[in-house]
């Protein structure tokens, strides 16, 4: 019965509360409308840390992250996990009804990609804006440096905000750069260059 009234109030508390970034796609929509509802009934903060403990639980527990994707457990389990997982942690009330709602929809399964959607909400919220910044190799400083100074000068970053920088490294994009800042992407690898020549090659042939 919680979770029911919980999910009217998401539905309720995203058309009241607008997130500081709109995020897209199914888990974009979830993190909104849980931030939505958070802010009218708790700390963004508090519930940040609650999904993290919540995400640290279902990595190190392989057989419980198995059992998030099982489609053949029924709903009353789906629930039943829910509830176990918030019970052992000790959550806040709004990010346990909002597990039980995952578990009602069966979205459990989605849970650490709206955890990391939550996360950019959680940022913006405090005046931070996190870009990732992908490379075949590691960036040294200077390079970072001069990157960190173009995106804190881009219309991606507003006044008064911070900026978050993380390198990470994919031998796959062979070279260049693939830029992400919040929701959106600037993609200047080589392996993309590569891609759409070859789709313009198979175009002209």
């Amino acid at each position: 019965m919680a979770s029911r009234v919980f999910a009217r109030n998401l539905a309720t508390a995203t058309k009241s509360v607008k997130p500081p970034i709109q995020l897209f796609g199914l888990d974009g929509t979830y993190a909104n409308a849980l931030y939505s509802a958070t802010v009218q009934e708790s700390s963004v903060d508090q519930t940040y840390k609650s999904l993290g403990k919540v995400n640290d639980v279902i990595a190190k527990d392989a057989q419980l992250a198995n059992a998030l994707v099982n489609p053949s457990l029924s709903k009353e389990n789906r629930v039943a996990v829910a509830g176990a997982i918030s019970s052992k942690l000790g959550l806040d009330k709004t990010t346990g009804n909002f597990l039980k709602v995952l578990a009602e929809n069966n979205r459990l399964g989605n849970f650490g990609s709206i955890y990391e959607k939550f996360g950019l909400l959680n940022d913006a919220h405090n005046g931070v804006v996190e870009a990732k910044i992908t490379s075949a190799k590691p960036l040294d400083s200077k390079v970072l440096k001069r990157l960190t100074a173009s995106i804190e000068k881009s219309s991606f970053v507003g006044q008064g905000k911070s900026l978050k920088i993380t390198n990470l490294i994919n031998s796959e994009i062979l070279g260049g750069l693939v830029v992400e800042v919040g929701d959106k992407t600037v993609d200047l690898s080589i392996s993309n260059k590569v891609a759409r020549l070859n789709q313009a090659l198979k175009e002209a042939l």
